[in-house]
């Protein structure tokens, strides 16, 4: 399977918490479609002191897996809205 684009989106979005409303990251998304999974490289900004664990509420919001032999965050649904 292909890898993800190195350079990536330019769009940034930032993803939150669904159950506090707490930032979690700043991310560069590509598409506009549904947040599914979450590139480790992409991400700009990382709010979470704790990997998947929400600092606000304590929340397990996403899975550390690999997705075409990339680290990446597998979001769990309903957990996180982004804008």
């Amino acid at each position: 399977m292909a890898k993800p684009n190195k350079k990536g989106p330019t769009r940034t979005v930032d993803i939150f918490c669904a159950k506090c409303k707490t930032q979690l990251f700043k991310y560069r998304k590509g598409g506009k479609g549904a947040l599914v999974k979450c590139f480790k490289e992409r991400i700009v900004e990382d709010h979470t002191q704790t990997p998947c664990i929400c600092p606000g509420c304590g929340q397990e919001f996403a899975r550390d897996t690999l997705v075409r032999g990339t680290p990446s965050l597998k979001m769990i649904g309903g957990k996180v809205s982004f804008k």
